[in-house]
């Protein structure tokens, strides 16, 4: 049985994605989603440092990538495009703790709202983005392949807080 750490932040810690963090982030992508990004679309969200913030989790002790969050924010808005935990690493608080983290930094520079598409066979992501504070504002039909699933539109306004 997996021991839930009480402070998971105190476990990890966030770093910008680098070209040599692909190997383990791509791993994590495979254990975690039916249709994986390529390595060409992690590279796109490394380079464009306009809009796009990918950051990697980093275990504190192991000094090892356990997983990663990309979220692009273009002035007031942002779009959480990924996030991930290594399946050894789940149910430990570390997907809250980071997404906790991520508001946070996007909301004391001005993001107004902060958006992202999941699943609604994905039960867990939607009650943790629900305790976040995200409301659903719509649906995506056909969104997802691999299996084919709408995507359940989500929103979290600076007000909702």
């Amino acid at each position: 049985m997996v021991k839930k750490e009480k402070e998971p932040q105190s476990i990890f810690y966030l770093k910008r994605m680098e070209e040599s963090d692909l190997p383990s982030v791509r791993e994590i992508e495979r254990l975690s989603f039916s249709n994986p990004w390529s390595e060409l679309t992690f590279l796109g969200e490394i380079q464009n440092r306009s809009i796009s913030f990918p950051y990697v989790i980093v275990h504190r002790l192991e000094k090892k990538v356990i997983g990663y969050i990309i979220f692009w924010m273009i002035k007031d808005q942002v779009q959480i495009n990924n996030i991930a935990v290594h399946p050894h690493y789940r149910r430990r608080g570390i997907a809250e703790a980071v997404m906790t983290q991520v508001i946070n930094q996007v909301e004391r520079y001005g993001a107004k709202s902060i958006t992202l598409e999941v699943r609604p066979s994905n039960f867990a992501a939607l009650n943790l983005y629900t305790k976040l504070g995200f409301q659903v504002i719509g649906i995506r039909k056909g969104y997802y392949s691999n299996p084919p699933e709408d995507a359940i539109v989500m929103c979290r306004l600076k007000s909702n807080i």
